[in-house]
Order: C-alpha cells, then sequence, then structure tokens
C-alpha cells in the first residue's frame, strides 16, 4: 500500500517566495539562504508576505493585478519599513546605485528597482506557480481567518524586530518623516490593490498565443528590465540622468504588463499562464553559473549552479504537470468573473 503525503499549498508557497526572492536571486546564496537564523527570517519576511498577498486577492475576490499592486506594497514594507535600503546611503548592495539617483535622502533608481522587483518575483510569480500546482485549490482561501491574522501578526513582528536588528547592526535609522512617507506608500499601494477592478487584466480582444511565446515575452522583459536598472547607471558617467532611468525602467515594465493585458486572457489555458510566469525563473536559472563563477563577489556563491539545476528541475515537472491537465484558467477560478469553458486554440 503506498502512501500518499499531500502538502498544503500555504506551505509550498511559505518556503517558495524565500527561495525565489533570495536564494535563486543570488541575494542570498546558500551558504547565507540555509543559515537557521537567516532562514527563519527570511521565510518569515517573504513567505508569509506572499501568503498575505495571495489570501487578500482570493478574499477580495480580485485578480493578478491587485496582486501585483499588493506586490508592490510588500516592496516598500521590506526595503523601506524593515531594513531601510530605500534611505541607507551605505546599503551594503547598493553599488553604482549609490551615489546615482539619490537626492532628499532617498536611493530613487534602487527605490523603484526594488518595488517592481519584489512586486514580481517576490510575490506574484511564486503565487501563480503554486496556484497552477494545485489547480483545484486556487479559487479558494488557503487559510482560516484565525490562521490569516497569525500570518500577517508574523510578517509584521518580523519587519519590527528586522527594523531594529539592521537599525543596531548597521547604525542607521531612517528620519521619521521618509518613514512615514513609506508606512503611507505601502498603505497606498493596499488601498489601490483593494479598489482595483477584478477583471483588470482580463479584458483584452487579442488572439491568445502558444505558450513560448509568452514565455520569449517575459524572458524578454526581465532581460530589458535588467539592463535598464543594472545596466545604465553603471555605464551613465554622468550623462544620464536617474530621473531617465527610472523612466526607462519602469516603461518597460509597464508597457510589456500593459501588452500582456491586451491578450483574452478569459480563454486562455493554464499552458499559457505557465509560458508567463517561466520566463523570469529561466532568466534566473540561466544567470545562476555566472553568479557562482563571480569572482568580484565577496560573499561565498557556491553551490548556486546546484540552486539552478533543482529549479529547472522543478519548472520541468510542473510544466509536465499542467500540459497533463491542460484546463481553461476560466475554469478553475473564482476570484474573477466566471466563463463558461471552452476549448482555445494556439494562434
Amino acid at each position: 500500500m503506498i502512501m500518499r503525503i499531500s502538502v498544503p499549498p500555504g506551505l509550498v508557497l511559505l518556503l517558495l517566495a524565500p527561495a525565489m526572492g533570495e536564494l535563486l536571486s543570488g541575494s542570498a546564496p546558500p551558504a547565507e539562504f540555509f543559515q537557521p537564523f537567516g532562514f527563519t527570517i527570511l521565510v518569515a519576511l517573504y513567505g508569509c508576505g506572499a501568503i498575505v498577498c495571495r489570501e487578500l486577492k482570493v478574499r477580495w475576490r480580485k485578480g493578478v493585478g491587485t496582486l501585483i499592486l499588493l506586490g508592490c506594497g510588500y516592496g516598500v514594507l521590506e526595503e523601506a519599513l524593515m531594513v531601510a535600503s530605500f534611505y541607507n546611503p551605505s546599503w551594503m548592495d547598493l553599488g553604482v546605485l549609490g551615489g546615482f539617483g539619490r537626492a532628499w535622502g532617498v536611493n530613487w533608481v534602487w527605490t523603484v528597482e526594488l518595488t517592481i522587483y519584489h512586486a514580481l518575483f517576490s510575490i506574484v510569480i511564486p503565487v501563480l506557480l503554486v496556484e497552477l500546482a494545485y489547480p483545484s485549490r486556487k479559487p479558494e482561501p488557503w487559510l482560516t481567518d484565525r490562521q490569516l491574522k497569525i500570518v500577517a501578526a508574523a510578517l509584521l513582528l518580523d519587519v519590527g524586530a528586522g527594523f531594529i536588528l539592521f537599525g543596531t547592526m548597521l547604525g542607521y535609522w531612517p528620519p521619521a518623516a521618509q518613514y512615514l512617507l513609506g508606512v503611507a506608500v505601502t498603505l497606498g499601494f493596499i488601498y489601490a490593490a483593494r479598489r482595483l477592478p477584478g477583471d483588470w487584466a482580463r479584458r483584452g480582444a487579442r488572439p491568445m498565443r502558444r505558450p513560448a511565446f509568452y514565455t520569449a515575452v517575459s524572458l524578454g522583459a526581465t532581460l530589458a528590465s535588467g539592463l535598464a536598472f543594472g545596466w545604465l547607471p553603471s555605464i551613465s558617467d554622468g550623462f544620464l540622468h536617474p530621473l531617465l532611468v527610472c523612466v526607462v525602467g519602469v516603461t518597460v515594465v509597464y508597457g510589456v504588463v500593459r501588452y500582456l493585458a491586451g491578450f483574452e486572457w478569459r480563454k486562455a489555458r493554464r499552458s499559457q499562464l505557465m509560458g508567463l510566469v517561466s520566463g523570469p525563473v529561466l532568466f534566473f536559472i540561466l544567470v545562476s553559473p555566472i553568479q557562482e563563477l563571480d569572482a568580484s563577489r565577496l560573499d561565498d556563491t557556491s553551490g548556486m549552479m546546484m540552486v539552478g539545476a533543482a529549479f529547472l528541475l522543478l519548472l520541468t515537472l510542473l510544466w509536465l504537470k499542467v500540459r497533463r491537465n491542460d484546463t481553461p484558467l476560466s475554469g478553475i477560478t473564482t476570484t474573477e468573473t466566471q466563463e463558461p469553458e471552452e476549448s482555445t486554440e494556439y494562434k
């Protein structure tokens, strides 16, 4: 007799969000990510943040647009209210952005870049991947109201403890006015997410394409935004204004999101959404060997190739699962307007 172990989707998201946001991205290589104390902090931060965003999206009967805005709010919560990297001129990861785009006590290019990064890579993509892995559980909350309050409390406790910890370690405390601004911006994103129509990304009329098309678009967008925020500042040499870099980066991301929203996602299948979310994951898988072999990094990057290989295996297994049960997206969700199931041919 074979015993089948069912892993709750909430638990998978709790672990996948920090693994994507910190481990696969190379921000916290294996030697750093799997330290017990740091691992606990990251799981409570990324994992609880992703779960709260996902549960609010479902309870509000909203769609991916709301998830993006909640992800932006999460990015501000982490980077402005917990570690204060939006304000700290000596933040260790700034690089050239430490002297490029800083005004009125804010690292503006870094702020825009990290808000977008966390929205998409720390929240939206992990949530969509887990929902694709559990199609029958997609329409429903994964936590009771009491459990959601506990997870939200754990997130806020982690943010508060992290603020004290990083402030003490780095000797930097953001001015009160800037910190309150961060609180206001976070609440603003939450309010906008609550108000955004649930079918915001499901109003398009452009015929759907093959899954590989969406993989290529999202992979190209990831590369383009990376060049905008990472490459342009390094070659600016004073002739590129930071505001221009922010405008270019935001335009790339917003333009791609609006372009994708123009497709008829009401008739989409799971494989097409899987193709869309695979592109950014593939980007980090492809650069994982570069991360490990980068001699300019001061941290221990050993094991990044193994991380990339592990994510490639997981992505492949999920692709196979989606292909075996390639149902219409509209047939497995109640968070947005229901549509009758119908066959959609790839154009």
